[in-house]
């Protein structure tokens, strides 16, 4: 029989920031699991300004080589937890990339705007209805709508009797070289698992990957388990759902054993080798004995596939029937 008290010792939530509230942190609280979650950086303003190039910060261990953190308490949804504040250098590489991506996609919009409010002023372009300070707004707003960017760059709109006559924007770089010591790169892990290392509070928030994948896998359309769908009522969709989850677990435990025989192998290619292998019967017509008149025997395999057959026990054995 199962121990409660021993199953919420040995099992912790990982879940996101988006699922992160009050109402959920109470319902957590009250099933006393443990956790681990990251925190939005806007709702610790006074951790976010931190520097990067702090010297609180402390490098992780080997595994995490990319990574330096520090932990404090802090009172969060009515309670005191425990805060590990991270800083990745490969998530800072990936998050500034990503961001002078934005910038330039959205100082080419906006040049664009800026010429023609000139070229319509000097008469190149007469048709069309003339922009007012609303619409170049709305545009600016379109354009600037990726995260951190309204803050990076701003914009003047010169008009007179509701018509523009200057447009003109900014990029201040001393507001990206902030943004980019502060907020690109960091995360706010929240947990109550006390006695666990800050590395361990890492590893345990990033193992998230794992059931990402695994939603990934269900959904895909030629290798996932919940496609296609011929059900439409709510019962027979939750015992759709079951198999599903049963097959995925299946899955994952054939691609455990051979993971474990020394292959390292993806779970399409393992899906893809396995679904190469095909039963046949070959049927002897001039035997003598009528006893012995078929054969089941595998198709031919190739080197994987017959790596994997034996892996996971698919041989056949000789089988003579009537």
């Amino acid at each position: 029989m199962i121990n409660s008290e021993d199953m919420k010792e040995k099992t912790t939530l990982i879940f996101d920031k988006g699922n992160c509230s009050e109402d959920n942190f109470e319902k957590i609280d009250d099933s006393k699991f443990y956790y681990v979650t990251s925190s939005k950086l806007d709702e610790h303003p006074e951790l976010t300004s931190i520097s990067n190039q702090d010297k609180r910060f402390v490098q992780c261990s080997e595994d995490l080589e990319h990574t330096k953190a520090f932990r404090i308490r802090k009172k969060i949804y009515g309670k005191e937890r425990i805060v590990v504040v991270t800083c990745n250098a490969n998530l800072f590489e990936c998050q500034w990339k990503t961001l002078q991506a934005d910038i330039e996609k959205a100082g080419a919009r906006l040049l664009e705007i800026r010429q023609k409010i000139e070229d319509r002023k000097n008469g190149l372009i007469k048709k069309g209805k003339a922009p007012t300070p609303a619409s170049i707004k709305a545009q600016c707003k379109e354009a600037l709508s990726r995260e951190y960017l309204k803050e990076i760059i701003t914009y003047t709109i010169d008009a007179n009797s509701n018509t523009v006559e200057k447009f003109d924007f900014t990029i201040n770089q001393e507001k990206l070289k902030k943004i980019a010591d502060t907020y690109l790169g960091k995360n706010i892990l929240v947990s109550n698992r006390e006695f666990w290392s800050d590395d361990a509070i890492i590893r345990g928030y990033r193992s998230q990957y794992i059931i990402e994948e695994v939603f990934k896998e269900s959904k895909d359309r030629k290798m996932g388990t919940w496609w296609p769908q011929y059900h439409w009522t709510d019962s027979k969709i939750h015992v759709h759902a079951l198999y599903c989850t049963v097959a995925l677990l299946l899955r994952a435990l054939m691609k455990k054993r051979v993971e474990n025989a020394g292959v390292k192998i993806s779970m399409k290619r393992l899906l893809t080798e396995l679904d190469g292998i095909r039963e046949v019967v070959n049927v002897y017509s001039d035997r003598k004995n009528v006893k012995n008149r078929s054969e089941t025997v595998l198709s031919k395999l190739s080197e994987t596939q017959e790596t994997l057959s034996g892996i996971l026990g698919m041989s056949l054995k000789e089988e003579m029937s009537s």
